[in-house]
């Protein structure tokens, strides 16, 4: 669908009665292959096409998607959206990005789109590699199988301020889980990796190696007795601690007042020298992008500057309850109103190595697996269950299961120390991190 085309939708919602709007076309067609045992397990192949629009009649808005993209299903689709907008509550913070925020074309080149159409046979036979490496580990018994995938998509937005702007991106994946052991011992270890472009993906063949790796490092672990003792979250997982603090300084949390870091803007809320980046600018980042999803231009920054928490996320709406202006951090589906979400998320790398946090550590837990985490928005405890490696004298004595690691967030945070491991993985990235000291509940 082009810009006209959208365009024309924005002048018959205008027509129908709304005073402002904007609207969004999504395409995107996937195709993914898994395998099991050596043998074709699923072929799954997905194509779609939707447009979305959000419409204000004054200070009421709605907002509605379909994919019936011809004329009478858009028609439909105006209508319908001028209707319930009529009706809505009115909502005195939605508004669209003023002319004045909204990004400009030319708009930076990022690279995201891979033109490689991979074929259902390529595929499988990446995936197939994967689990053959991943079933080639020695301790490996069992597979959860391989998979590889590819997607490409485009989203295209035009508003009533005068914005238009066109985002295209691709995706390419492969993984595998391997199982080792037997019985009630079996122990499972996957891993996986995403790029935008074919060529930046790691061999499938160093894929499955991995999980066949960590399943079999996970084999006959032990109980732990309750204690307090050092923690080191590793580089695969690290990000899942400052998961929180996202949540913690996104605008709407923050203009309903349920977060635990509502007061602290601008204060030191990590030690000096953590350095918290967030960068929409990354060539092939799985998280780039020129504008956000309200069409406001993105801008890279450090949400914690030397320990220092400098900003908050804001979309419009939220930027506009807070008397503040939007950050570029807007993030929508096509129907339902915005949120925030960062973009390209790195903890910078501190000096030493896991080797050497474990070292600094002495004895404590390294983990590598978490689940079910608990989190009191309003005060920040915290506490996730969890499995890893035990380690004394900065060795590992092996592997642990059936943990809970509990404390409180804004302690966590301010005695958090990055390792040198970082590792680009994801939208979002983090060394390991150690913590001196956190609670410990075991068996």
């Amino acid at each position: 669908m082009d810009e006209n085309l959208l365009n024309d939708v924005l002048a018959a919602a205008r027509t129908a009665g709304a005073d402002a709007a904007e609207a969004v076309f999504a395409q995107r067609q996937s195709l993914s292959v898994s395998v099991r045992l050596g043998e074709l397990e699923e072929v799954e192949r997905e194509e779609s096409r939707d447009i979305g629009l959000r419409v204000f009649v004054g200070k009421q808005s709605a907002t509605v998607s379909g994919s019936d993209i011809s004329a009478e299903g858009r028609a439909k689709l105006i209508d319908r959206a001028v209707a319930m907008a009529r009706l809505a509550p009115e909502d005195p913070y939605a508004a669209l990005a003023p002319a004045e925020r909204l990004a400009r074309a030319p708009f930076r080149e990022l690279d995201l789109h891979d033109p490689t159409e991979p074929s259902a046979e390529a595929l499988e036979a990446q995936a197939r590699e994967a689990e053959t490496a991943a079933r080639a580990t020695p301790g490996v018994t069992n597979s959860d199988g391989g998979s590889s995938s590819w997607s490409a998509s485009t989203w295209r937005l035009v508003t009533s301020e005068g914005f238009s702007g066109l985002h295209q991106a691709s995706g390419f994946g492969v993984s595998a889980s391997a199982i080792a052991g037997e019985g009630a011992g079996m122990e499972r270890g996957g891993e996986g990796r995403s790029a935008r472009h074919a060529s930046d993906l790691p061999s499938p063949r160093s894929i499955g190696a991995k999980a066949g790796e960590l399943a079999v490092a996970k084999l006959n672990p032990r109980k732990l007795d309750s204690t307090t003792a050092p923690v080191i979250f590793e580089n695969r997982l690290a990000i899942s601690l400052l998961s929180p603090l996202i949540g913690a300084i996104s605008g709407p949390s923050i203009a309903r007042g349920t977060s635990f870091l509502k007061d602290r803007l601008g204060q030191q809320i990590f030690a000096k020298g953590v350095n918290l980046l967030d960068d929409p600018f990354r060539p092939r980042g799985l998280g780039s992008a020129p504008f956000d999803d309200e069409g406001v231009a993105c801008e890279a920054r450090a949400l914690i500057d030397d320990g220092v928490l400098t900003t908050w996320l804001m979309n419009i709406s939220s930027a506009k309850q807070l008397g503040l202006e939007s950050t570029g951090h807007a993030s929508r589906g096509l129907a339902g109103p915005s949120g925030v979400s960062t973009h390209n998320l790195t903890l910078q790398p501190g000096d030493k190595d896991l080797a050497g946090l474990m070292a600094d550590a002495g004895t404590g837990l390294l983990v590598t697996s978490m689940f079910g985490p608990s989190l009191n928005g309003n005060t920040g405890d915290w506490s996730v269950g969890c499995s890893g490696f035990w380690f004394e004298n900065g060795v590992s004595t092996g592997p642990v299961t059936e943990i809970t690691v509990a404390g409180n967030l804004i302690d966590i945070y301010a005695r958090l120390v990055p390792g040198s491991d970082l590792e680009i993985r994801g939208a979002s990235n983090s060394p390991s991190l150690l913590v001196d000291a956190l609670a410990i509940a075991g068996k």
